[in-house]
């Protein structure tokens, strides 16, 4: 098992389903929340608010398989497959009922976890990954989801995407082991092949559809207002068809969970501490 450490995360590996898994742990607490890591970025992305959530939770914050610097399978790069191993995942960690912070990719897996597994999840929160249907996308990531191929990505270093993606952060600068905890979690053809993930959203999302109005796990939809990929379109469309939700647009592009760090702990904190029994049944638009 390595361990590296970069501050306030620590992380390890351990083999989930014969895959190795990147993760990081708090102190131990009574409650428990699963952090997923949002693409093209790594768990590091909790940095900025790493502190104030560890306070309310035990936090286990893990790399999907394929992406940042967990191993990967062709046969999971899809919402509904990652949700099933994000069962598995809570499983492995003995987590009992715990909340689940998924942004980004996140939200569509998060999403098929919580209707393939009821109950197993107290809460969920969400947000800026593609979810409307029909797919209401922008900017890079339309592309990359409606590109014929990825082949000509292939010849493309990760690196040099990742780079050209986080230069878009507005407010926040990472730290310089974060940043290249990124590009090295994306060098190479990593990137391309984590393309095959979003590519499954126009067969996905559509199945994905038909089952919000059935998943009673009280859901948290934070967006960014501006998100240039990820329109705030997305996060209505959930709230308007998942039975128990709250919906939060805040003042800032994409990367919310860092350009706008304070609020989004804030929101994910207040969720946590009893604002998610609140949620729902959703009101008439």
């Amino acid at each position: 098992m390595s361990t590296m450490s970069n501050g306030l995360i620590k992380t390890q590996h351990r083999t989930i389903d014969g895959l190795s898994i990147r993760y990081a742990e708090s102190e131990p607490r009574q409650n428990q929340a699963l952090l997923l890591s949002p693409w093209p970025e790594s768990i590091y992305c909790y940095e900025p608010t790493w502190s104030r959530l560890a306070e309310h939770m035990h936090l286990v914050a893990v790399d999907l398989p394929g992406f940042g610097q967990s191993e990967g399978r062709d046969s999971l790069m899809s919402p509904k497959a990652m949700g099933e191993f994000i069962i598995r995942i809570a499983d492995a960690f003995d987590l009992k009922q715990p909340h689940v912070l998924g942004p980004d990719i996140g939200t569509s897996a998060s999403l098929f976890a919580a209707a393939l597994a009821p109950g197993r999840f107290r809460t969920l929160v969400i947000g800026t990954g593609g979810a409307a249907v029909p797919l209401q996308l922008d900017g890079v990531l339309k592309e990359w989801v409606e590109a014929p191929s990825i082949e000509p990505y292939r010849r493309i270093d990760g690196r040099d995407v990742v780079s050209a993606v986080i230069s878009t952060f507005e407010r926040y600068k990472p730290t310089e082991a974060a940043r290249e905890d990124y590009l090295a979690s994306f060098a190479g053809e990593r990137f391309a092949e984590s393309m095959r993930y979003v590519r499954t959203y126009p067969e996905q999302l559509p199945l994905l559809s038909d089952l919000l109005p059935r998943i009673e796990t009280p859901v948290l939809v934070i967006n960014g207002a501006r998100d240039p990929v990820v329109p705030p379109v997305n996060a209505e469309y959930l709230h308007d068809r998942l039975p128990k939700s709250k919906l939060e647009l805040i003042d800032a592009g994409h990367f919310i969970w860092e350009d706008a760090a304070d609020i989004y702990a804030t929101l994910v904190t207040d969720w946590w501490g009893g604002g998610y029994t609140k949620a729902g049944p959703r009101q008439p638009r």
